[in-house]
C-alpha cells in the first residue's frame, strides 16, 4: 500500500498538477490539506476524475480556507468529518477528516497554524492537538495513521536554521511538547525513523527562492502506530512535485507499506537543490520584509 499526504494549498489551483501526479505515483490512500473548497465545490471539480482513477472520496471543506480530504482505492469506511469534541475559533474549522481504509484508521489533519506565540490562535492550536491526542488514545493507536500538515517542526533538525525561527510558531517548546504527547500514545514519525540523520524538508516558502536554496522545514508528517510502522518499506519526500510551474509550497510525503515499487529511493527526489546554508546566514522572508 502506498500512502501519501500533501498540503496542496488550493485543490482548484493544483488540479493541473494533482491529477497527473496521481497517475504517476499511484498512491492507494492520499490525504490532502488546505483544499480551500466547500464539499459541493470539491465534488463538482474532483468527483468524476477521481472516480475514473478508482478513488472513493471523503471531503470536509469550507470555501476559501482550510479543508481536508481522503482519497482511497482500498475502501473508505466509518468516515468522521471534523474533530469530535474539539475546539473552534470560535467555531470548528474544516481541519480533520478520518476514515478506515484497508483496516487502518487514517486521520487527515490540517493543524492550526498558531500565528504568534502565546496568541489566542496559538492556544487554540495546543487545545486542538490535545483533543486529537485524546481521540487517538481512545481508539486503537497501533492501527492508526495520523498524517498531514502538523504545522510543527518536531526538532531543530527539521528546520534549515533554528536561529532563523526564534520568536516564531512551529518550533516553540509547547508546540513540540504537544506533538510529542500525541506520539507518546504509540505513534512513530516514520520518515524521521527511517532517515534519522538526513536533512529532509517538506515545506519551502514561495518567497526569496527558498526552495531553490533548500531553506525549508519539515512540518508534513506521517505518524503511524506499531502495526503500521513495522510494515514501512520506504518513506520519502516527493520534491519533484514542488518543482515546475504552479506548485504548492509543500511537497507530498510518501510511505510504502509491505513493498516499495520504486525501491527505497530515499528522503528526497531529486536531491536538494543547494547545500545547507551556514547557520545565521539566511533569514525567513517575513523577517527580511
Amino acid at each position: 500500500m502506498r500512502i501519501a499526504t500533501w498540503n496542496v494549498n488550493s485543490a482548484k489551483q493544483r488540479l493541473p498538477r494533482l491529477l497527473p501526479w496521481l497517475d504517476e505515483r499511484q498512491p492507494d490512500v492520499v490525504c490532502l490539506q488546505e483544499t480551500k473548497l466547500a464539499d459541493g465545490a470539491f465534488g463538482e471539480l474532483f468527483e468524476a476524475p477521481l472516480a475514473e482513477r478508482g478513488y472513493e472520496v471523503a471531503a470536509h471543506g469550507e470555501a476559501q480556507w482550510n479543508g481536508v480530504a481522503i482519497l482511497s482505492k482500498v475502501g473508505l469506511d466509518d468516515v468522521v468529518a471534523g474533530l469530535p469534541g474539539g475546539p473552534g475559533f470560535p467555531h470548528q474549522e474544516a481541519r480533520a477528516v478520518a476514515a478506515t481504509c484497508s483496516g487502518l484508521r487514517f486521520i487527515c489533519c490540517y493543524v492550526p497554524n498558531g500565528r504568534e506565540p502565546d496568541s489566542e490562535h496559538y492556544h487554540y492550536k495546543l487545545a486542538w492537538l490535545a483533543r486529537l491526542r485524546e481521540i487517538v488514545a481512545d481508539g486503537d493507536p497501533a492501527t492508526t495513521v495520523v498524517l498531514g500538515d502538523m504545522n510543527i517542526a518536531p526538532a531543530d533538525a527539521d528546520v534549515f536554521d533554528p536561529a532563523a525561527y526564534e520568536g516564531h510558531t512551529h518550533v516553540t517548546a509547547p508546540e513540540r511538547a504537544a506533538l510529542a504527547d500525541l506520539q507518546a500514545v504509540g505513534l512513530h514519525d516514520v520518515v524521521r525513523d527511517r532517515w534519522p540523520s538526513e536533512r529532509v524538508f517538506s515545506y519551502w516558502d514561495y518567497r526569496a527562492g527558498m526552495f531553490h536554496k533548500d531553506l525549508g522545514m519539515r512540518i508534513d508528517l506521517v505518524l503511524a502506530g506499531d502495526a503500521v510502522a513495522e510494515r514501512v518499506q520506504a518513506a520519502w519526500i516527493d520534491r519533484q512535485a514542488r518543482k515546475g510551474k504552479g506548485p504548492s509550497d509543500h511537497a507530498p510525503v510518501m510511505i510504502d507499506l509491505d513493498e516499495a515499487p520504486d525501491g527505497d529511493i530515499g528522503p528526497v527526489v531529486p536531491p536538494p537543490s543547494a547545500p545547507a546554508a551556514r547557520p545565521g546566514t539566511a533569514a525567513l522572508p517575513q523577517r527580511k520584509s
